[in-house]
């Protein structure tokens, strides 16, 4: 049942009393919408809620305890709409869609945009994905098959139906009002497409062009011939790399034949950028998909198996350190400096990570300029070693009045560095080359090399330069 405003309350100011100066949701106002929801004062809930724009809805769910979610969204009603389903977070509003019907679900999978309805529905389990798609209309249920039917993370998943496509033998004049007139048209584009009579896009017309162009002008003397054809089967993150090189506000999805099927928006490229780019970042760093809103044991499996991986790693450290159990006896020195020789070692690894792991993702780093781009690592590893060298030896023969320790360890700082500038290139590039995402664990194994070889390096040295026995 959908509640209606008590017109006994006027309605709440949306920036005033319920928005701080950062534009986010009070903390007082939220508990005021759950404390009537957990009363069971629907209505109360639905007025408070009511002068909030879509965005704010979203996270006031998103700021809602998971088990309140479900009682929230009955509260709300018809506030809960397509346009909030849209901006939501994608474990959030999977607690939503669970406590709804399946009739409920269809009928807003109707009034979305065809991606984001796909997004929602993929995500479910499959008896309740046939539950949805047997609620809604034929055509609309064709067209979200047809898309689920595409891989996941691909053009066809991600793109839109509802576009504008002419022939291109018409007028400007007849094309205004074939747009004034079809009531079926969707209601928001850009371009319009021109296709041939195989439906293929052989052009496009921006609306600015389309406007200020007279009436009795052929489509085809305006039309721009050029256009980006982006593949059905084409994977999202070469989408957004697509869009950025060319710098395009739509394109036309083609299938196999060429011909016309969908179009993706820059709208839509944004968010491909964001998911994209926060997945590499927690990927470096084996957090899983580090959503705070990820069940606990979704985010538990993500993340102990690379702490387990990590703990093998630091093991191999371990034994190394363990061969200079009698020179670490000798000199205590060596234990208080060692770590500072890893330590730094790491950080300059992780930095050259993040930066190849960057650049392989944008196609800045391509089989053409590997070579290149590891001889740069290493004249960079070589100037930032030798600094940071110089410094730690100084640092450490003043300290302990021994320049040959302060030797020992600039040499070993040097050396890591160098190390760990080359594993920081290597190591993510030679997984892109046999497919593997970079992202995913070359961290573990940069970690383990320089932990390892900054240990053996600065106690190898030290017995070397006999420091200790």
């Amino acid at each position: 049942m959908t509640a209606e405003a008590d017109p006994d309350f006027p309605p709440v100011e949306t920036i005033d009393g319920t928005l701080d100066e950062d534009n986010r949701l009070k903390a007082d106002f939220v508990d005021q919408v759950l404390d009537a929801v957990e009363a069971g004062n629907r209505e109360e809930a639905y007025r408070l809620a009511q002068p909030l724009h879509a965005a704010d809805i979203a996270d006031l769910f998103e700021l809602t305890p998971r088990e309140d979610r479900a009682a929230l969204a009955i509260a709300l009603g018809d506030l809960l709409s397509a346009d909030v389903l849209a901006e939501i977070n994608d474990w959030v509003r999977d607690d939503i869609v669970d406590a709804l019907p399946a009739a409920q679900i269809a009928d807003l999978a109707e009034q979305m945009e065809t991606d984001d309805a796909v997004a929602m529905i993929e995500d479910m389990e499959e008896d309740e994905q046939q539950a949805v798609l047997a609620e809604l209309d034929p055509e609309d249920r064709a067209v979200i098959e047809d898309a689920l039917s595409y891989p996941e993370e691909s053009a066809g998943r991600i793109m839109q139906r509802e576009l504008v496509a002419v022939p291109e033998h018409i007028t400007v004049g007849q094309l205004i009002d074939y747009l004034r007139e079809n009531q079926d048209l969707t209601t928001e584009f850009w371009e319009i497409f021109v296709v041939d009579p195989a439906h293929r896009p052989i052009g496009t017309c921006q609306l600015s062009w389309i406007m200020r162009t007279p009436r009795n002008i052929s489509i085809s003397d305006v039309m721009k011939r050029e256009q980006t054809l982006i593949p059905v089967d084409m994977d999202q993150e070469e989408v957004a790399l697509r869009f950025q090189k060319y710098a395009l506000i739509s394109a036309a999805v083609v299938d196999d034949a060429g011909r016309l099927v969908g179009v993706i928006t820059a709208d839509d490229v944004v968010h491909i950028v964001q998911e994209e780019a926060g997945e590499d970042i927690l990927r470096l760093s084996g957090a899983g998909e580090g959503d705070i809103n990820e069940p606990i044991a979704d985010s538990y499996k993500a993340r102990v198996r690379w702490l387990i991986a990590n703990l093998g790693t630091a093991m191999v450290a371990s034994f190394i350190i363990a061969q200079f159990g009698a020179a670490i006896e000798t000199m205590v020195a060596l234990a208080i400096l060692m770590p500072i020789v890893a330590s730094i070692g790491g950080n300059a690894g992780t930095q050259t990570l993040a930066v190849t792991v960057r650049a392989l993702a944008t196609n800045q780093l391509t089989q053409s300029n590997t070579v290149r781009s590891i001889w740069r690592e290493v004249r960079v590893a070589v100037l930032i070693g030798a600094t940071v060298a110089v410094i730690a030896g100084l640092g450490a023969g003043l300290v302990f009045t021994n320049w040959t320790l302060g030797g020992v360890i600039a040499a070993a700082i040097l050396f890591n560095i160098l190390i760990a500038g080359l594993s920081g290139v290597a190591i993510p590039v030679f997984l892109d080359r046999l497919d593997q995402d970079p992202a995913v664990s070359s961290s573990i194994f940069v970690t383990m090399i320089t932990d390892s070889m900054g240990f053996l390096i600065f106690l190898g040295l030290a017995v070397f330069a006999g420091l200790a026995g």
